[in-house]
């Protein structure tokens, strides 16, 4: 006897494969150190601003002493990750998003991330009022309070998004290597580069890298419950 045939009509489809999520370490973890560090930096404890300032005064040295480095450094810092370079970015891929891939949700919710990082750095910014180190033989110059550093959280808001959204649209290993690469290297030199000319303070710099992974991780979990 032959089996009866089951019309396909009325059956649901496949269920869609879930979002890459980070871990909730990544969230935890650096949530926890950013309050720990904000508590330090605002009560002024003196190891680490100690630290900071041999660190820093180190580093200022060498920059005096090396002009053509130094230039270089504000070549990158001013211009390739500038915060506004780094948001153009970001703005260029919610445009891809949004008419490439019709992904208007992930697009308006890449748009609002970057928004909600400036913010946040903002605010933090006038609530610590950490002001700048001063030097009496300056290479650079920076205005507003130096914690946390704005150049370091953006580089690595956008780098952490952007490379989610690479995973999310199943970038190859060749592509995904080369952005691993790319986003470790414009996060770890422009913290680098901030220092280096003598406008931050370490920690600010530390500060910020962890300030944008807790904003990324976070932002990331917001798209994965709220996506329609």
């Amino acid at each position: 006897m032959s089996s009866p045939h089951v019309s396909p009509v009325g059956l649901e489809p496949p269920p869609r494969p879930p979002e890459p999520r980070p871990p909730a370490a990544l969230l935890g973890v650096p949530a926890v150190c950013s309050v720990l560090l904000l508590v330090l930096v605002a009560t002024k404890w003196r190891p680490l601003t100690g630290l900071d300032r041999d660190i820093a005064s180190t580093l200022h040295r060498w920059a005096v002493d090396e002009p053509g480095l130094t230039q270089t450094a504000r070549i990158l810092t001013d211009w390739v990750w500038d915060p506004w370079a780094m948001r153009l970015l970001c703005g260029a891929v919610a445009l891809l998003l949004w008419y490439r891939y019709a992904a208007r949700w992930t697009a308006v919710w890449l748009v609002v991330t970057c928004a909600a990082g400036a913010l946040v750095q903002q605010v933090l910014k006038a609530a610590v009022g950490r002001p700048r180190p001063v030097w009496p033989d300056p290479v650079d110059t920076a205005h507003y309070a130096a914690f946390p550093s704005g150049h370091a959280m953006t580089a690595a808001l956008t780098c952490g998004l952007l490379l989610w959204l690479l995973r999310r649209h199943g970038a190859g290993r060749a592509l995904w290597g080369w952005a691993v690469a790319l986003a470790v290297l414009s996060v770890t030199g422009v913290g680098l580069t901030r220092v280096w000319l003598g406008v931050h303070w370490p920690t600010d710099v530390l500060g910020g890298w962890l300030l944008g992974i807790v904003t990324a991780a976070a932002a990331v979990r917001v798209h994965g419950r709220r996506r329609p």
